[in-house]
């Protein structure tokens, strides 16, 4: 993919000029965003570690439960040897996971104990820079898995303020939350997290220095992480360089841009033309965002792309991966016509369901009913047939499961969900199971790593990713349409000669069976 269109703007007057640090989002929130976490694999990870290592990212957003249930799932591969596997290959940098804090791959919650068990085997493995995002910014929940996260040994946890557009998410909601951070000694750092790409440069105008004010001079700095969903974070990047804040997220080539992360080497050069000084390494970030474009190339996933702006995005405010997914919902149910009527439903669902932020697992939750109450209409021939069908999920969410809704639940709603039998059920659930129930269960003599995705994910696919073996980990992306070629050929019946021909060049073999 060749770089995508730069703005260069001089500095202007009353501009802070900085030296500003990257964290790099390709691996995770870039694969999530643009390819359905699915498009990485051990082998293509392997290969470009030590490039990634080497380049001066300040961190590196690595992993999440989704994507370690994603290698298990659709690649067969061990998730926890591919942790280890990038901090031998890059020793010295901080790599990220991002965690609710009650949750493990599945959507179920999970004991206190499972949830220290996963934070210790991450730290054992391999990370040691965490993300503590909860969905509804409950602080009693963020202090809590910020606890559990040092405990294990983390070296940096990440406070999030989840930016979201509502009429209760204002820049003083979003203040408190900071003083809250700035106040708690397991919390070194907080980002603005922005996943559906609506943070506007005005907006961050006045949120940013909202946010820094509450911070205090606690000494912990401020991250932007915004997507370019809408085309808009480029330019929300250079005011939060201006405003002081010294880290933003990218991603690299064909894992920037679009419904990931602003292009790195766009952003770079519009930093420096506005006067700032950015620590990488120019040399090793060409290489791997060409390492990336390659990559896509060869296995046919679609490069990030600029975007325009699209005002139904306010609404639906789907972060990228949660849209990749989707589009890939509705193609397999046949209904790719139907997705604007999909997206007017998740707006129309979000605003009943209390305005939640659209940032897991609440996009699951959200998507799925709406897409539930498509189905039902259509089935009904337009007749009034919205939450007839309602996942357990959402029943959870009215609850209280996930934490208090920021707004109320349209009564409506409230009604149609708890009026049914099903929701008695799931309100009379037990409580989850602990570390030495779950041994009882799977095993005591199995790791700690497998007794962890046995717990999060079906036996069967753990089983499968264990008889698979270990993982490749090389990969050449300039091979792969030649292996492709002799995959196919030896697919193919014997035949007595065979030419390549291209021009200045032709090369032909027979003999009795090629």
């Amino acid at each position: 993919m060749m770089p995508g269109l730069i703005l260069i703007v001089g500095p202007a007057a009353g501009w802070r000029m900085a030296e500003i640090r990257l964290v790099d989002v390709s691996l995770r929130d870039g694969n999530q965003s643009l390819w359905g976490a699915t498009g990485l694999r051990t082998a293509h990870i392997a290969t470009i570690a030590p490039a990634l290592g080497r380049a001066g990212f300040r961190a590196l957003d690595y992993s999440s439960s989704t994507a370690m249930g994603v290698s298990v799932r659709t690649h067969r591969e061990d998730p926890w040897a591919l942790l280890r596997l990038a901090r031998a290959a890059m020793p010295d940098t901080l790599l990220q996971f991002i965690g609710t804090g009650f949750r493990f791959i599945s959507w179920e919650r999970a004991h206190p104990e499972v949830i220290q068990l996963v934070y210790t085997a991450l730290v054992r493995n391999g990370m040691d820079r965490f993300v503590v995002l909860d969905p509804t910014h409950d602080m009693d929940a963020a202090r809590a898995t910020a606890a559990i996260a040092k405990k294990a040994g983390a070296r940096e946890v990440i406070g999030a303020l989840t930016y979201t557009i509502s009429a209760v998410h204002d820049d003083a909601f979003y203040a408190g939350i900071a003083a809250a951070y700035a106040a708690c000694p397991d919390i070194d750092r907080a980002y603005i997290k922005d996943p559906a790409g609506i943070l506007t440069p005005d907006r961050a105008r006045t949120l940013i220095p909202a946010v820094q004010a509450a911070l205090g001079d606690s000494g912990k700095a401020l991250e932007l992480h915004s997507h370019a969903s809408l085309g808009l974070s480029p330019l929300t990047c250079l005011v939060a360089a201006e405003l002081g804040v010294p880290v933003l997220q990218v991603g690299c080539g064909a894992l920037g841009n679009g419904t990931s992360l602003p292009d790195a080497e766009d952003l770079v050069a519009n930093l420096r033309a506005s006067g700032h000084t950015v620590d990488i390494d120019d040399r090793l970030l060409t290489a791997v965002a060409r390492y990336f474009d390659r990559l896509a190339g060869a296995e046919g996933l679609p490069p990030g792309e600029h975007r325009g702006f699209d005002a139904a995005f306010i609404e639906h405010q789907l972060a990228g991966g949660v849209m990749s997914t989707t589009r890939r919902q509705l193609a397999e149910l046949g209904m790719e016509d139907r997705f604007g009527a999909l997206m007017a439903e998740i707006g129309q669902v979000r605003a009943e369901l209390g305005h939640p932020i659209m940032v897991t697992p609440f996009p699951q939750m959200v998507i799925g009913q709406a897409l539930a109450n498509l189905v039902a209409v259509a089935a009904s021939g337009g007749g009034g047939a919205r939450y007839d069908n309602v996942p357990d999920q959402v029943i959870r969410y009215v609850l209280g499961t996930f934490g208090k809704p920021t707004a109320p639940v349209d009564p409506w709603v409230l009604g149609r969900v708890l009026d049914r039998p099903r929701a008695a059920e799931l309100a009379a659930e037990p409580e989850p199971l602990d570390v030495a129930a779950l041994r009882r269960r799977f095993g005591m003599r199995i790791s700690d790593e497998e007794l962890l995705l046995r717990f999060g994910m079906p036996s069967a696919e753990v089983d499968a990713m264990i008889a698979a073996g270990p993982a490749v980990t090389h990969y050449n992306p300039d091979l792969v349409p030649v292996l492709r070629l002799l995959r196919e050929l030896g697919s193919r019946p014997a035949v007595g000669e065979l030419t390549v021909q291209k021009p200045g060049f032709r090369l032909s073999l027979q003999g009795r069976a090629l």
